[in-house]
């Protein structure tokens, strides 16, 4: 029997309803992915960083760390992804959709979840350098700053528009789907580390943090690819389509109280 193809907007529907459910969790959890409670308690400061990296797996099991970088990453990502997958759907045949998109997640999960254990453990060690919350924020704060003008974020950003040739058949097409996953996950990481760092120093405000950094991830990703250049990348495109639907609304609306 042939396996059923997905129709056009299941796929859709499957990551909005994973996206919600994984928002539910984090907000029925209240605290997403943070650094240890010790981390808090100024101890960090105290023992060598080999220590504390031992400590981090004492109070949090690797499973447990792994499991709520993974809830988060459904929440957070999902979003992201919808461009890329519609374009490994489009090169696919429709007998092997849905196989070829699960390959991509496959990929593109597999390099979250390894930079989420780079994340983690970047975020211990600037714990344990800077032991002062405040200074560990604006530490944060700064390398995100610095990140988020510079070439390199541009080259990221750019790159998470790519979109390549997919082979249809065979091995090639499973390979070239589950590389793309890779690749793209590999860039949209190297454009939010910086930002996704900053998340683990907000202490309770960390899921309020994680709603707006998906928010801005998602608007950033409207903007056209640039030049490789120092500048500011915000969401400007975004602010402008909300700015010019809400004038057309609100003339709309007058138009309509005029009659």
């Amino acid at each position: 029997m042939r396996r059923a193809a997905l129709r056009p907007d299941a796929w859709l529907i499957m990551l909005a309803s994973t996206s919600l459910i994984a928002w539910s969790m984090l907000a029925l959890d209240g605290r997403g992915l943070t650094l240890p409670a010790f981390c808090t308690a100024g101890m960090l400061g105290a023992v060598p960083l080999s220590v504390s990296f031992d400590l981090a797996l004492l109070f949090n099991s690797p499973a447990q760390l792994a499991a709520g970088w993974a809830l988060m990453l459904a929440a957070m990502m999902s979003p992201s992804i919808i461009a890329p997958l519609q374009h490994v759907r489009d090169r696919s045949f429709a007998r092997r959709r849905a196989w070829a998109m699960l390959l991509f997640v496959a990929g593109y999960g597999t390099v979250w979840m390894i930079a989420g254990a780079g994340l983690l453990a970047a975020a211990l060690a600037l714990r344990w350098a800077a032991p002062t919350p405040l200074l560990c924020f604006g530490l944060a704060a700064a390398m995100a700053t610095l990140w988020q003008v510079s070439p390199a974020k541009q080259w990221c950003l750019n790159r998470c528009h790519r979109k390549p040739h997919l082979a249809a058949f065979g091995a090639a097409a499973d390979r070239e789907a589950f590389d793309f996953g890779l690749t793209n996950g590999a860039v949209c990481a190297g454009a939010c580390w910086a930002l996704m760092l900053l998340t683990f120093f907000v202490g309770q405000a960390h899921v309020l943090a994680m709603i707006l950094l998906t928010l801005f991830v998602v608007a950033e990703r409207l903007e056209s690819p640039a030049p490789l250049q120092w500048r500011w990348r915000g969401a400007g495109k975004a602010l402008r389509i909300i700015s010019t639907q809400a004038r057309m609304r609100l003339g709309l609306f007058a138009t309509r109280s005029a009659c």
